[in-house]
């Protein structure tokens, strides 16, 4: 697993260097808290790739994720449940876990329904957060892709972090980033946005 650009080591390092100068050591200390909050995303771990991987949502949380797939029958998406959707546990063996029912109904689930006149293609939304549509495909190669809007235009998404404040009597979302990819250019997309 991978929590931060550098390792343990390679900061305490840094940080020996740094005491002889009390002013250099402060200037050290906020940068380094200021990039492992603005890059928490990033320093979590990640599931491990797959074929049939649409995208996953990480969590202040916690570096639980929840991992949505593709469900595939016979080459084509399952036109009853075209998502699968589960908790991949880092700390646990096996990692996979089901959501549960308040899980799936609630916070994680998603409501999807074939696009009329489109093959193979489902539209849906997040039962936590229906504003923004996306659709479910399998793309000229037949890989499944999520497209989602990002910036305005329906783009592949491949990550979501959601920053959560539990400091309040009722848990609430901070902010959502969706991490994805241009359909047509292939070049990386990003959005952040408060719900």
């Amino acid at each position: 697993m991978h929590y931060s650009a550098f390792n343990p080591k390679q900061i305490a390092i840094f940080f020996v260097i740094c005491t002889s100068n009390y002013y250099q050591m402060k200037l050290a200390s906020l940068l380094l808290f200021f990039s492992l909050h603005c890059f928490a995303g990033d320093r979590l771990p990640v599931p491990p790739e797959s074929p049939i991987r649409l995208f996953f949502i990480q969590r202040s949380t916690n570096i639980n994720v929840a991992v949505y797939d593709a469900n595939l029958i016979g080459g084509k998406l399952n036109a009853k449940d075209p998502v699968r959707t589960y908790w991949y546990k880092f700390n646990e063996k096996p990692p996979v876990e089901e959501l549960t029912t308040i899980q799936r109904t609630l916070a994680y689930g998603l409501y999807t329904s074939a696009i009329t006149g489109s093959y193979n293609t489902y539209e849906g939304h997040f039962l936590a957060y229906r504003k923004r549509k996306f659709i479910v495909k399998q793309d000229a190669n037949g890989n499944p892709i999520a497209l989602f809007q990002i910036n305005g235009k329906m783009q592949i998404l491949k990550r979501v972090y959601v920053k959560v404040d539990e400091t309040k009597f009722l848990t609430t979302v901070e902010y959502i980033e969706l991490f994805g990819k241009d359909p047509v250019t292939g070049r990386d997309v990003y959005e952040k946005f408060k719900p």
